[in-house]
């Protein structure tokens, strides 16, 4: 058996280079309550907004999600969802390093999806974007970028959603280049004739863009393998996985049976993205050397979190080792959620169980006495706590480049491993003040060197008739006073 718990704790030390069609996703989420009298249209009343990287970009989310760095390369336009791209990537710590061309003469591709809350059902959809492809100068710039970042890297994602990044010439040389490196290279296709990808390691196609490739319509998985192993061999590749949703997936090689991985039962919410997530697990793991099958099956896990989630999702390690790992082994792993929609679903059962929600943070990076004793205390003043860590990139700026010691993941099985902890929640803001937003705790727990205004979120928590607990702390009790002590010579 491929042991998951092993290999999955390797992941942070992998870079996965992506280079493709970058796009950013917006989900307008409201209620319908009313046709429009001007035409037989609904009217939906906005209530939020949500906005991410789509493309090549969401592989780049779930690659970082999964606790690898990335290399993305793109193009973007000059404009507005240019620049929120480019500020959302610099918020990551270097985690994805986005090396981005400018392309003056597109826009950036936007993708909106208005979506009716009550029953998340897409009602609409718009596009912004031109698909012509990239000038001679930007395509240039594209390979010099990806060439040089390839040989860092230990696979090479190819995520073509036919918007002009991945001209064939540009294709062609990144494939070339990434065969003499003897770099995995999985692809996202959007051509329907299979040769542009010719040598590639992988392409992950769904069961409609199989269908397109083979110029007729499969469903059964006999038809299914067949067809792949004729595109297979007309394009020389190694393997082809075909994403078949609630049917799972089927892995067909060059070489070795056909394995088909059945799909995990799950509670489909949106399946956007979904795609992107499987290219960056597989990348991933095969980055660490891991088989097709056991990267595929580690794919499967991946598909299953975040389809159960809302809009462009991105998986991390934690979800995806809860499907992959046996439960005697990752227990504790339950009680952290990366993903603030699950923390909202815990939020939700304790409100209505009537039980008082607290609330505490920090970096938390070598937990020792004075920490147990502020968790004890907090946990004392509620009836479920719930205790927030900075991520590893807010860690960086405002400890500086040593640190974290541990990196979040690490951090976040501490913490939950503890039985004073009813839940972590990671955050990547440099205060926690967005996420006491979103808890809406009833108290909110802070060690003895705070005082009361110095807690973040605590006007916020006062003004929702909440309080603030101060709890003493043990003296030169801090994890930098450690860290300073470690340092000096015995």
């Amino acid at each position: 058996m491929f042991d998951y718990e092993k290999r999955l704790a390797e992941l942070s030390q992998q870079t996965v280079l992506v280079v493709g069609d970058l796009m950013l996703d917006r989900f307008v989420y409201g209620e319908v309550g009313r046709i429009s009298p001007e035409a037989p249209a609904p009217v939906l009343a906005v209530k939020r907004e949500e906005t991410n990287p789509g493309g090549a970009g969401n592989v780049a989310r779930n690659i970082a999600g999964l606790g690898a760095r990335c290399i993305l390369v793109s193009a973007i336009g000059d404009d507005d969802a240019g620049k929120t791209l480019s500020e959302t990537f610099g918020l990551t710590g270097g985690q994805i390093d986005a090396r981005l061309v400018l392309d003056a003469g597109r826009p950036t591709t936007q993708k909106a999806r208005f979506v009716s809350d009550q029953h998340s059902t897409h009602l609409l959809r718009a596009d912004w974007e031109e698909t012509h492809p990239l000038p001679k100068h930007c395509e240039e710039e594209i390979l010099t970028n990806a060439l040089k970042a390839l040989p860092a890297c230990g696979a090479l994602v190819i995520s073509d959603y036919g918007k002009g990044v991945l001209t064939p010439h540009v294709i062609e040389m990144l494939i070339d280049a990434a065969r003499k490196a003897k770099k995995p290279i999985v692809v996202d296709p959007k051509h329907h004739d299979y040769r542009i990808y010719k040598h590639a390691t992988l392409i992950t196609p769904n069961r409609a863009e199989l269908s397109r490739a083979a110029h007729r319509d499969l469903r059964k998985t006999e038809d299914i393998i067949l067809a792949a192993a004729k595109l297979i061999e007309d394009a020389s590749l190694d393997a082809i996985l075909v994403t078949r949703s609630e049917e799972g997936m089927t892995l067909v090689r060059a070489k070795g049976d056909p394995v088909h991985v059945p799909s995990h039962a799950v509670k489909v919410r949106d399946v956007s993205g979904a795609g992107d997530t499987v290219v960056a697990t597989i990348a991933t793991m095969l980055a660490l050397s891991t088989d097709l099958e056991a990267a595929a099956r580690a794919a499967n896990a991946a598909a299953a979190v975040v389809i159960g989630k809302r809009g462009t999702a991105a998986v991390n390690f934690i979800e995806m080792r809860a499907v992959l790992v046996p439960s005697a082994v990752r227990a504790h792993d339950e009680k952290i959620a990366r993903d603030w929609k699950v923390m909202d679903e815990y939020l939700d059962e304790w409100r209505k169980a009537g039980l008082r929600i607290g609330f505490t943070n920090g970096v938390f990076d070598l937990v020792h006495p004075g920490h147990l004793k502020v968790l004890a205390g907090a946990r004392a003043a509620c009836d479920r706590l719930v205790v927030g860590i900075n991520s590893d990139a807010s860690t960086r700026r405002l400890k500086g480049a040593a640190r974290p010691i541990q990196d979040e993941v690490a951090r976040a099985e501490v913490l939950a491993a503890l039985e004073a902890t009813d839940l972590v929640v990671i955050f990547e803001e440099d205060t926690p003040l967005e996420l006491i937003k979103r808890i809406k705790p009833q108290v909110i727990v802070k060690g003895g060197d705070y005082k009361r205004e110095q807690v973040v979120g605590f006007d916020v928590v006062e003004a929702m008739g909440g309080e603030v607990v101060i709890v003493d702390t043990l003296p030169e009790r801090s994890t930098t006073r450690l860290v300073e002590r470690s340092k000096k010579p015995a």
